[in-house]
């Protein structure tokens, strides 16, 4: 069933973002999309109407990297929203140095999982019954490992550029397998998926360097896409919850860290207090699945 709210979106300006928010335009699902750079979203904006005639688009400032521009973000979608169909985290980053966020965080992390975790935390009370939550994380999330006592002083390990990005893409998954034991009970469905290693001059320095080895089985953004859409509109992806879906949107295994529910645990309590949440008054586990949802993770 398709609802009737709009489809709320990060990380629409470059890549995969910006065909993802077109087609959920030429689908004719109204989108509210949030972006850093306000110039850019306005114009990806202006394209997508330009291209889908009467397509119904709505830009919104917001920093992941900001936990105050989240709340900020967060509270101008709830004014103007009275439903969300469906949130898509798809915004994401890689930094080949340390850097810190606005809260004193290493920055990957904070703009890949706590800014989203923030978000999806205060948005969930305006989904209603059949609205989805979709993460976009990656493959590489399997060579991940994750130290919480390491986030909280990142310092306290060296920096490496590919070992930040995959345990931020793990945080994702782990994220998504947490909220859908949490929302069950109320019809919604959370899933995460990997949506392929695409081609583009947005690959990190360390993913170029194999680039002309890998190059065959890469994506163009077009295709790449294709995922995030499946779990977005496809009616028969909305009774499927906690699940890791492959680029070619099928189900499939996810690592053995991110099955781990002592650790999806451990991580959304720790992500509620690093964003200033009360974990009991998020939501609480449901105590069972709404008929016809099936949760997988």
């Amino acid at each position: 069933m398709a609802l009737n709210g709009p489809i709320v979106i990060t990380g629409t300006t470059h890549g995969i973002g910006t065909v993802t928010a077109r087609e959920l335009a030429r689908a004719g699902r109204p989108l509210v999309m949030l972006v850093r750079d306000m110039a850019a979203g306005a114009a990806v904006a202006r394209a997508i109407v330009a291209s889908v005639p009467g397509a119904r688009v709505d830009v919104v400032g917001c920093d992941l990297a900001s936990l105050a521009s989240v709340r900020d973000a967060a509270a101008q979608v709830l004014d103007r929203c009275e439903s969300i169909a469906c949130l898509v985290n798809n915004a994401g980053i890689v930094s080949m140095r340390r850097a810190a966020s606005a809260d004193g965080f290493e920055l990957v992390f904070a703009t890949n999982h706590l800014g989203p975790f923030l978000l999806t935390a205060m948005l969930l009370p305006r989904m209603p019954s059949g609205s989805r939550v979709v993460n976009v994380a990656s493959r590489i999330h399997r060579r991940a490992s994750l130290d919480l006592g390491q986030v909280e002083d990142p310092e306290s390990t060296p920096y490496r550029a590919q070992a930040a990005y995959a345990q931020s893409k793990l945080a994702n998954v782990l994220h998504a397998f947490a909220l859908a034991r949490r929302v069950a009970a109320r019809g919604i469905s959370a899933n995460c998926l990997h949506p392929g290693v695409i081609r583009s001059n947005l690959l990190p320095g360390w993913l170029r360097i194999v680039k002309p080895w890998i190059s065959p089985g890469m994506f163009d953004v077009e295709r790449g896409a294709q995922a995030s859409l499946a779990l977005a509109l496809d009616p028969a992806m909305q009774p499927i919850s906690g699940a890791y879906f492959d680029e070619h949107a099928r189900p499939t295994a996810a690592s053995a860290l991110a099955r781990s529910t002592a650790l999806q645990e451990a991580l959304w309590s720790a992500s509620c207090r690093w964003v200033g949440l009360d974990d009991e008054k998020v939501i609480a586990p449901g105590e069972g699945s709404q008929a016809g949802t099936t949760i997988i993770g």
